[in-house]
């Protein structure tokens, strides 16, 4: 089969990045242009803000990507960008810089779902085998899906309330820590111990819930700011990243003796996160017989390389959307 290259394109949040991807899994070139220093100050995402970034800089990353690349658009075989979910402002910037390029060079092209992305980043490390086992941890989202192939998803678990994310950026904005507050505590509780009280989980093997957790830190940093305690913030995060990351390893193990795949896979923007990494290398140990990988932390957070990677079994399977079609800010895998 001829190569198959994607020039692909995500802009769910605040990321505006395009790639040039072959066959799905080779990186001809990347450029991303981030925002975070502008949000910063708000402690998040503006989204409104986050729109207007994008479409300050979408036309000279499309540019420069295209130049790094080192080809010309006659050698691009199709353009895809992501449908959703995301920030709906931000989503349409990249839609409508995709179904022009798509529609001025008679190109096919690609909605593809943000989360399709993150899983087939990993094909970047190693080709992924089905069925394949796929954990998706990200600011939104905090799921467990089952692969029979390259766009067949079915989801096992998934979060009862907030995402593992979100209640990292919780806890972050508590402790007085710059956005986005993940790396922040990953790197502090480094340095810390488990000595805080954790709450006991009731929930059950199959599903996730971090509103208790959220509440209990809450409470916790509340509660010592109101008796003027001082607060160990590396014990503090070393306690709270603890019971977060366990809960999801205690699944996790649990997913696989059920559902005995034959690769494991980590995506989405948590999973750049150390202590989880380490945590999860260490399970996979206990079972040789299943391929286990952890896409680079470059392709763990938002990226159009990751885009790329999915689209690539889009076009395989000529799943193309019209001119017309419209972004989903709450799409689902399935």
């Amino acid at each position: 089969m001829n190569k198959v290259i994607i020039c692909a394109i995500e802009t769910s949040c605040d990321e505006t990045s395009v790639a040039l991807v072959q066959d799905g899994n080779i990186l001809l070139s990347q450029v991303t242009h981030s925002q975070i220093q502008s949000h910063q100050i708000y402690k998040g995402v503006m989204p409104e803000l986050a729109s207007r970034l994008h479409i300050q800089v979408i036309s000279q990353v499309i540019e420069e990507a295209l130049n790094r690349a080192q080809i010309t658009w006659s050698e691009v075989n199709g353009i895809a960008f992501t449908i959703g979910p995301g920030l709906v402002g931000s989503l349409h910037v990249g839609a409508v810089a995709a179904k022009t390029l798509a529609w001025a060079l008679n190109k096919p092209l690609m909605g593809v779902n943000h989360l399709a992305g993150h899983i087939h980043a990993n094909a970047f490390v190693k080709e992924i085998r089905y069925p394949c086992l796929a954990l998706v941890v990200s600011g939104g989202h905090t799921e467990l899906i089952m692969m029979r192939g390259p766009l067949d998803f079915e989801v096992l678990s998934q979060t009862q309330d907030d995402a593992i994310g979100e209640a990292y950026d919780k806890v972050g904005r508590l402790l007085g820590l710059n956005y986005p507050a993940g790396p922040y505590i990953d790197e502090l509780a480094k340095n810390g111990q488990v000595t805080y009280p954790v709450p006991t989980l009731r929930i059950e093997k199959d599903s996730f819930s971090y509103s208790g957790i959220k509440s209990h830190f809450n409470n916790l940093i509340h509660n010592a700011n109101q008796k003027n305690e001082a607060i160990n913030v590396e014990d503090m995060c070393a306690t709270f990243q603890d019971i977060a990351v366990s809960q999801i390893i205690e699944r996790l193990d649990y997913a696989i003796e059920l559902h005995q795949p034959k690769h494991v896979i980590i995506a989405g923007g948590v999973s750049a996160n150390s202590y989880l990494r380490a945590q999860a290398t260490n399970l996979m140990k206990t079972y040789s017989n299943i391929d286990f990988s952890i896409p680079p932390i470059t392709y763990c957070t938002d990226n159009a390389a990751m885009i790329g990677a999915a689209a690539y079994h889009y076009y395989l399977e000529k799943r193309f959307v019209s001119l017309n079609a419209k972004v989903n800010p709450g799409l689902k895998l399935t």
